[in-house]
């Protein structure tokens, strides 16, 4: 089992390849994606996903806008920076280094789940000026009670012991594996999504990445700073989110009273990828509001 994905062997028929392109910053190779024409919409993926999670959103976004999509470091077909990199702090530091490498200032943001988080620490920092950011499901404060008092530890007890990655990976080969956990999300996949989240899950390298992400995870001092946000947020949250629930939106809102709230029925934590019309619709509405103000 190789460690980790080879473009021309594993991406040999990944969604939207055509747009795919290797971008070297912050010290390490980027897998990138970018099509349409128009204003930069920046768009980042969750822990453990890749630009696989955009293959439906992409094509309609490219229409009004000149999309851009990363695999985050030491998912997919990026390389890994050292541990340290894969904190929140680290994320947005190398994100912000990609987009100065690419020459872009991105009009319009969107993150999922933790991609949110660091769109949000990236203009709390002053790296990116969007004029509105969308929070797809995020993921943007510490879990509350005994899970967030054990999670950090266990991520970082499994991090330490070089065999998980493997391990998880060698078990992902059973089809059962990838099912549970996409349905563990609230979301209906189809099995083209499916595929692709097991040729992830099987490569150690992504495994042991998307681990060390949430090791180093801190999400205290985001929620310390979202009251001074001064990006226009919008969240949107699927109401069958089983990942991240849906009432975290109103926690988020209670700091952020100018967000704005839009609800998915139906849909779970992977809504882009059940309905990515859907969800181009609201980001589409959101750049026509914005054009006008």
């Amino acid at each position: 089992m190789s460690s980790r994905l080879v473009w021309d062997r594993d991406g040999r028929d990944w969604p939207n390849r055509e747009a795919s392109r290797f971008v070297n910053a912050a010290g390490f190779r980027w897998h990138v994606q970018q099509m349409g024409h128009g204003p930069v919409l920046l768009l980042v993926h969750g822990t453990g996903a890749s630009t696989h999670s955009w293959r439906g959103l992409m094509p309609l976004l490219a229409k009004e806008f000149t999309v851009l999509a990363p695999d985050l470091p030491g998912h997919g077909f990026t390389d890994t920076p050292p541990p340290h990199r894969l904190s929140l702090p680290g994320m947005a530091w190398a994100l912000n280094e990609l987009l100065h490498e690419l020459g872009v200032r991105p009009l319009l943001v969107c993150g999922h789940s933790a991609g949110a988080a660091i769109l949000i620490r990236m203009c709390q920092d002053g790296r990116i000026a969007p004029r509105a950011l969308v929070s797809l499901n995020g993921a943007l404060l510490p879990l509350r009670g005994v899970p967030g008092q054990v999670f950090s530890p266990v991520a970082k007890m499994l991090v330490s012991l070089p065999m998980v990655p493997q391990l998880f990976a060698w078990r992902a080969g059973d089809r059962k594996l990838i099912d549970g956990l996409l349905r563990g999300t609230g979301s209906s996949i189809d099995p083209e999504g499916a595929e692709f989240y097991g040729r992830l899950i099987r490569s150690p390298a992504h495994v042991g990445a998307a681990l060390a992400m949430m090791a180093n995870w801190d999400l205290r001092p985001l929620e310390r700073d979202l009251p001074r946000l001064h990006t226009h947020l919008v969240l949107v949250t699927g109401s069958n989110d089983k990942t991240i629930s849906p009432d975290e939106s109103l926690r988020v809102h209670a700091l952020v009273p100018s967000a704005m709230l839009m609800a998915l029925p139906g849909l779970g934590h992977l809504a882009h990828e059940e309905r990515p019309d859907l969800v181009a619709d609201i980001i589409l509405r959101l750049a026509e509001v914005d054009a006008v103000a």
